[in-house]
């Protein structure tokens, strides 16, 4: 096996038992970043240097049997909100671009007393503000899948760069579905787990009633792997959890016979593409045949969702933003007259259009005379939508349904369009506004070619009903595409693009490859869908 087709479990293992090195791990996905980072933009920060450095130390206690962990001598990418000791931290923002922590985030520091060697930080939608890391004052992220696409986000780096092998898995923050969105987008394993289960101390907030760390990775097993590395109880978070069962990989049990699913039918109805409606269906079917019992309900409140996440998310991004003044660190502007003209215009100058947008919501909604008809009213409504999520747990296990309305968008799509870009997180969000935990797990590849992610929704504290679920569809799923699919998929865009461009004609399409290969590739549907646009 090649290195890079490794989970990140199933590397350590293979460094445990002397097949190879973490040096050798590291090596190779620097190789592969410095192959395709030039087009995909998954990284702001790649620390060459110290990832070597750091692996050879591991190695060393990897022999001496002193780190004998699921994850030792495993590369990890760590999402650029996230404090990182002596590492540029930006959260993608001008007005952190120079900005580098004395300490780490408790969930880093965990991944690195279970012996990962981190690489560097991945590229975000500033300040995690967006849903297709194309709001980051270093240049858009794009997908591995087909590079005119976005990856999603605001965790767009992360999840693109565990999906073009540029890290075995990488951490994401999701403050209203940006891991598990991202996660859909690029085809890989995403989880939120329940608000408090991973401590916030050194996470840059966005939302902090909102705001959770969770994994992005290659399948479920790792997820809930590494999930059970960085959950902890941390005295330093005051909304830190201590809980007593955290062995999520005790769940990884291919069994859910008696399991009750819901699906909720607002999840279903106008606005949900065809395609990801069918993938998800098919995989409930996937389910109910192993022994689960599947039915729908109604969620009520889900159309309440997007402006009351809105709402709260934007009072706290204005409340948390307001520290960056350019005073005690970060970007500062040159020409100014005055203390109040220096924070003007620091913050004009350092933070992005969208940034500005949800700052300035923020600070209406927080406003005297509009607090209570917006900000608080916003609050009673969050609390009526964990009172229907309580009502359907006490029913259900778990609830499935899709994590997006569509796949992956092109770039430039949604970013004109705030509405848009923020009606994209409609099946996400009420996670977050209840603290419950989710799962993105791939289900399945729509008519482009791009991935489709199944949602799974759990009851607090019940992530092994998640893992559990996931796992056994998982094992039924099998693959969803070959590794050539992808690099098909790709080409298939370039030829698009110079074929409209007048440089060459459909005929080119047949000559790029063996007619072997058009013919699997036709019969996938892929080859198919381009033909008829070109």
């Amino acid at each position: 096996m090649k290195i890079l087709d490794y989970t990140a479990v199933g590397l350590a293992k293979a460094i445990r038992n002397g097949e190879v090195t973490s040096p050798e791990a590291v090596q190779a996905v620097l190789t592969q970043i410095k192959e395709r980072e030039e087009s995909l933009h998954c990284y702001v920060t790649i620390d060459e240097e110290g990832a070597l450095r750091k692996a050879q130390e591991v190695q060393k206690k990897i022999e001496a049997g002193e780190l004998t962990g699921p994850l030792a001598g495993v590369p990890v990418a760590i999402k650029d909100n996230m404090c990182t000791e002596g590492m540029l931290t930006t959260c993608s923002s001008k007005i952190l671009g120079n900005f580098i922590p004395i300490f780490s985030s408790e969930a880093v520091l965990n991944l690195e007393k279970a012996g990962a060697v981190i690489l560097g930080k991945t590229n975000m939608d500033e300040f995690a503000m967006g849903s297709t890391t194309e709001t980051s004052a270093f240049g858009a992220t794009k997908n591995p899948w087909n590079e005119a696409h976005v990856p999603g986000g605001s965790s767009g780096g992360s999840a693109a760069a565990v999906a073009a092998k540029e890290c075995f898995f990488a951490l994401g923050s999701d403050t209203g579905g940006s891991i598990r969105q991202p996660a859909s987008y690029c085809g890989v394993v995403g989880m939120k787990p329940t608000y408090g289960t991973v401590s916030r101390y050194g996470l840059i907030a966005y939302g902090s009633s909102l705001d959770q760390i969770g994994p992005l990775c290659k399948d479920v097993t790792d997820c809930a792997t590494i999930l059970e590395v960085i959950a902890s109880h941390d005295p330093k978070d005051s909304t830190s959890v201590e809980r007593e069962e955290t062995d999520f990989t005790s769940a990884l049990v291919d069994d859910v016979q008696g399991m009750k699913i819901g699906i909720p039918r607002d999840y279903f109805g106008e606005g949900l593409d065809p395609e990801v409606r069918e993938a998800v269906m098919k995989a409930a079917g996937e389910l109910k045949k192993k022994g689960a019992v599947v039915e729908e309900f109604d969620l009520s409140l889900v159309e309440y969702a997007i402006p009351t996440y809105y709402t709260i998310a934007a009072a706290e991004a204005s409340s948390n933003l307001e520290r960056f003044d350019g005073i005690k660190y970060g970007y500062r502007t040159e020409d100014y007259t005055g203390l109040h003209n220096m924070y003007k215009k620091t913050r004009s100058e350092g933070f992005g259009p969208e940034v500005k947008r949800r700052i300035m919501l923020g600070s209406f909604v927080l406003s005297s005379g509009y607090y209570d008809a917006y900000y608080l009213k916003a609050l009673r409504v969050k609390a009526l939508i964990k009172k229907a999520f309580d009502e359907a747990f006490a029913k259900y296990d778990l609830i499935l349904a899709p994590c997006a309305p569509t796949t992956a968008p092109e770039l430039g799509k949604s970013l004109s369009d705030p509405i848009k870009m923020y009606l994209s997180d409609i099946y996400t969000i009420s996670v977050n506004l209840a603290g419950l935990p989710g799962i993105s797990i791939p289900c399945g590849i729509d008519s482009k070619g791009l991935p489709i992610g199944l949602q799974m929704i759990g009851d607090c504290f019940k992530e092994k009903n998640l893992i559990r679920a996931a796992y056994a569809y998982e094992c039924s799923r099998g693959t969803l595409g070959k590794k050539e699919d992808v690099r098909v998929i790709n080409t298939f865009w370039y030829i698009k693009k110079f074929t409209l461009q007048g440089e060459c004609n459909a005929n080119l399409l047949k000559k790029s490859f063996t007619k072997k290969l058009y013919r699997q590739k036709q019969s996938h549907g892929l080859i198919r869908s381009l033909h008829q646009t070109v």
